[in-house]
């Protein structure tokens, strides 16, 4: 079996450049298809698999189902084949980072920013749904997102076409235990509804930053998706508009007859979660029982078929450590048998060193000004390589060259290097200052949303609130002041304010008021009235005559209110004693 490494040429055609990650079922590497001159990624089924027919079959149907998957937001496969016993497949190369990535620079998202995450991710479900795949590895590790926002969908690993065979396979439990259905932690079959569980824990993660559900170890967290119920997201996000939280409880119910039918269901209401008409939708209630999958499985079976999940993952840990300790010991007999060889070669080059080639020498091309995937692909095709340590580019502000074109390269443009050698290249990541647009009167969620897409590392978006009368026209929730103000120049480091109305309550003239009226305002904003009554003839009963907090005066919650108010005079009758005689 071929060892991968650099520059590694796999069916004569693909030329390895480096390694992407690694993963439970393959390893994923950048390389380049020297045939359709493009970077492509080559998953390559690792080696220990490679015998297990099990494992075999299970990659091959990812390449089968996923193949036949056209959408902007899935990854493409181009290509499935094997050789020397090596299963690989080629797939379209996605240059961003994974949501995982981005949740941890950033903690959490804005609601505009999921609301369009999630929306490309249930429209690219929708069309596996539509196909009938089932993805069953819904995760932020198995989601790209593109320096243009644009989302893509990777790791069909697991998915599996709704008419193969292979559903009859109920007993494995796949994929990351914190996104996972409770009918796949209990043991059942996967569902298209299993992917719309995950999706809905996802989202959940993308507005709080954190999952759901937490434990010390798989079955703890898994028995807490088969009993718990979901924790409260509004108890971490007091604001959040209840059409957002219906779509993660209808997404998450335990039942999955209690979820979307599919992806495409659940895009609608997505990308009509933010309409007025929906913002102060009634709280949704489940239409089924939703204890029905513990009736339907018992939760000793549920733990065992999670038990054995851990000990199949130990056992192909020990088998890979086995297989990684004997190929260890056959290369120590290889050097051994050659350690005399190279004593002698050394010997010979210590004495032709000098007569020898001190390596080819080229010039860094310039690749300024390329978008930094051009800049890539000439700079490899030249034999370079490029990287910045840990991270494959350095970003910096730039008001001269657009975002994501190469500002520099280290080292610079005309250096003279051995061939080979690394480039690093800094890309522009956009202005470092921009004019402040006119965002009043919009929606503060739809203009935070912008602004943070468009500060990025640049600058800071903050909420506050900025006390009004109830009686100026100023819509809930609607920006009506920035700092700084519209035209004025955000530089690095600078905060951006969007001020939303904070209505202030004052009383009004009780005297028009009705009593049921009054009792009506009090509850509305949360006072205590006490009423005295007193007899006035020459008013209606019921007529409001004075109120001890005047006109104009603000509400606070909490305080007394006493007014006075009009009832009728008692009637006393005259009383006809008997004639004393």
């Amino acid at each position: 079996m071929v060892v991968i490494i650099k520059g590694t040429k796999i069916n004569n055609r693909y030329s390895i450049i480096r390694t992407l990650g690694e993963g439970g079922m393959a390893n994923v590497y950048l390389a380049y298809d020297t045939i359709l001159d493009r970077n492509v990624a080559v998953k390559v089924l690792r080696g220990d698999l490679a015998t297990d027919e099990k494992f075999v079959r299970r990659f091959q149907r990812e390449a089968l189902s996923a193949s036949n998957l056209y959408h902007p937001n899935i990854v493409q496969i181009y290509d499935f084949d094997s050789e020397d016993g090596q299963y690989y497949i080629v797939m379209e190369y996605v240059e961003g980072k994974t949501l995982k990535q981005l949740l941890k620079r950033r903690g959490s998202l804005t609601i505009t920013e999921v609301i369009d995450i999630m929306s490309q991710i249930t429209d690219g479900m929708a069309h596996a749904h539509d196909s009938y795949i089932i993805h069953r590895d819904i995760k932020p590790q198995n989601i790209m997102i593109l320096d243009n926002g644009m989302i893509k969908i990777t790791d069909f690993g697991i998915a599996m076409a709704l008419n193969s065979t292979q559903l009859t396979q109920t007993n494995s439990v796949m994929g990351s235990v914190h996104y996972l259905p409770p009918e796949q932690a209990a043991g059942k079959g996967s569902t298209i509804r299993s992917d719309i569980y995950s999706m809905g824990i996802l989202m959940y993660e993308l507005l709080t930053g954190q999952v759901p559900y937490k434990g010390d170890n798989a079955v703890e967290i898994a028995l807490k998706h088969l009993k718990e119920p979901l924790p409260s997201i509004r108890k971490i996000l007091p604001e959040l508009p209840q059409s957002i939280e219906n779509i993660i409880l209808k997404a998450t119910a335990k039942n999955p007859q209690n979820r979307y039918k599919d992806a495409r269901e659940m895009h609608q209401d997505i990308i009509t979660a933010m309409d007025e008409s929906r913002i102060n939708e009634p709280k949704y209630v489940y239409p089924y029982k939703e204890n029905d999958l513990e009736e339907t499985k018992s939760l000793d079976e549920a733990v065992a078929v999670i038990k054995k999940q851990e000990k199949e993952e130990k056992e192909n840990m020990k088998k890979k450590e086995l297989e990684e300790s004997r190929s260890e010991k056959k290369i120590l007999i290889i050097f051994a048998s050659i350690f005399t060889g190279l004593i002698v070669l050394c010997a010979a080059l210590v004495f032709l060193l000098p007569y020898l080639s001190k390596g080819k020498t080229v010039s860094v091309p310039d690749v300024s000004k390329l978008t930094k995937v051009e800049a890539t692909n000439k700079l490899v095709k030249e034999g370079f390589t490029v990287s910045c340590g840990e991270e494959d580019y350095k970003y910096d502000s730039s008001d001269t060259i657009e975002e994501g074109y190469v500002i520099k390269s280290s080292p610079e443009a005309g250096t003279m290097v051995k061939e080979g050698k690394t480039i690093c290249l800094t890309v522009s990541s956009g202005e470092s200052s921009f004019e402040l647009e006119d965002y009043i009167g919009k929606n503060y969620f739809e203009a935070k949303g912008i602004l943070d897409t468009k500060c990025k590392d640049l600058c800071n978006v903050v909420i506050e609130k900025q006390k009004v009368k109830e009686t100026d026209n100023y819509e809930d929730n609607t920006v009506i002041k920035t700092s700084p103000s519209k035209g004025e120049l955000v530089k690095k480091g600078d905060t951006i304010t969007l001020y939303i109305p904070d209505k202030e309550i004052l009383y009004p003239d009780f005297s028009t008021y009705t009593e049921a009226q009054l009792d009506e305002f009090a509850t509305k904003y949360g006072i205590t009235v006490e009423k005295k009554y007193v007899e006035n003839s020459s008013l209606a009963p019921g007529t409001i005559t004075s109120q001890n907090r005047k006109q104009g005066d603000p509400v606070v919650a909490g305080v007394t209110l006493t007014v006075t108010i009009t009832k009728s005079p008692e009637i006393v009758e005259d009383i006809i004693l008997p004639n004393e005689e």
